[in-house]
C-alpha cells in the first residue's frame, strides 16, 4: 500500500505540522484575535450607546408625554369653565328676557282686563239705559199709558240690585 510506504516521512510532517500550527496560532493571537475583540468590544459599545441613548430618548418621550397630557387636561379645564361661564350666561339672559316677557305679559292682562271691566260697565250702563227705555215702551202698550222715565229708572235698578 502505497500509504505505509511514506512512513519514514512522517515524522518530518508532523514536525512541520506542529510548527505551522504554532505559526498560525502566534499569528491568529497576535493579529487576528486582537482585531476581533476590537471588533466586538466597538460593537458592543455602540449597542451600549445606543440603548443610553434610547433610554434618554424614551425619558425625553416620557417627559413629552406628561406636559402633553397635562397641557390637554388644562385645555379640557379651560374649556369646561368656559362652557360653564357662557351656561350662566345663557341662564342668566334667559331668566332676563323671561321677566320681561313676564312683565308685558302682566301689563296686558292687566290693560286688557281694564278694558273688559270698562266694556262691562259699558254694557251695563247701556243695558241700564236700554232696559229704562224697554220698561217705559213696554208699559206704555200695556197699560196704555207711559209712565215717567224716573220711575221706569227706579225700577230698574232695583231689579238690577236684586238681581245682584
Amino acid at each position: 500500500m502505497p500509504q505505509l510506504e511514506q512512513i519514514d516521512t512522517f515524522a518530518g510532517q508532523i514536525f512541520w505540522l506542529v510548527v505551522a500550527f504554532l505559526v498560525l496560532f502566534v499569528i491568529m493571537w497576535r493579529v487576528a484575535v486582537p482585531k476581533i475583540s476590537d471588533a466586538l468590544e466597538a460593537r458592543q459599545k455602540r449597542i451600549d450607546d445606543n440603548l443610553e441613548r434610547a433610554a434618554e430618548i424614551k425619558k425625553e418621550a416620557e417627559t413629552a408625554i406628561e406636559a402633553y397630557e397635562k397641557a390637554l387636561a388644562e385645555a379640557r379645564a379651560d374649556a369646561q369653565g368656559a362652557i360653564a361661564e357662557a351656561n350662566a350666561r345663557l341662564v342668566e339672559a334667559a331668566a332676563q328676557r323671561e321677566a320681561e316677557l313676564s312683565e308685558k305679559l302682566q301689563a296686558k292682562v292687566a290693560e286688557s282686563e281694564a278694558n273688559i271691566a270698562k266694556a262691562v260697565e259699558a254694557a251695563v250702563e247701556h243695558l241700564r239705559d236700554v232696559a229704562v227705555e224697554v220698561a217705559v215702551s213696554a208699559t206704555e202698550r200695556l197699560v196704555g199709558e207711559a209712565p215717567s222715565e224716573s220711575d221706569a229708572a227706579a225700577a230698574v235698578d232695583g231689579v238690577m240690585k236684586a238681581q245682584g
